[in-house]
């Protein structure tokens, strides 16, 4: 399965909607979006998880990548996530103490820092 990214902006918030699977093969086009949007000044970001059917720790790493980017410019990333599955992966790596995660994209939008 292939990776599906899109973006949108409400407000200061970016939202990147991901579908698909989140593994070492697509990991790096995440990687590059993200990148992407920092550099392009969007520092307030929320990753719409909704859509992801696998992460790996590949996925992970480029997550955490992109926590530390917008971190640098005073920034958030928060992740909109309400797949048990996938949610696990989070607990287990104890990820859930540095991610905000949020069950829906409006929750996550209007969330404050």
């Amino acid at each position: 399965m292939d990776l599906s990214l899109s973006t949108e902006t409400v407000g200061d918030r970016t939202i990147v909607k991901v579908g698909g699977e989140i593994d070492v093969y697509t990991a790096p086009k995440l990687r590059e979006q993200l990148v992407e949007l920092v550099n392009d000044g969007n520092f307030h970001l929320v990753v719409d998880m909704e859509g992801v059917d696998f992460l790996d720790s590949t996925g992970l790493g480029v997550l955490v990548g992109g926590l530390k980017r917008v971190r640098a410019h005073e920034g958030s990333l928060r992740l909109v996530c309400n797949q048990e599955r996938i949610l696990k992966i989070f607990r287990i790596t104890g990820l859930t103490k540095v991610f905000p995660i949020h069950a829906s994209v409006e929750e996550a939008v209007a969330a404050t820092d």
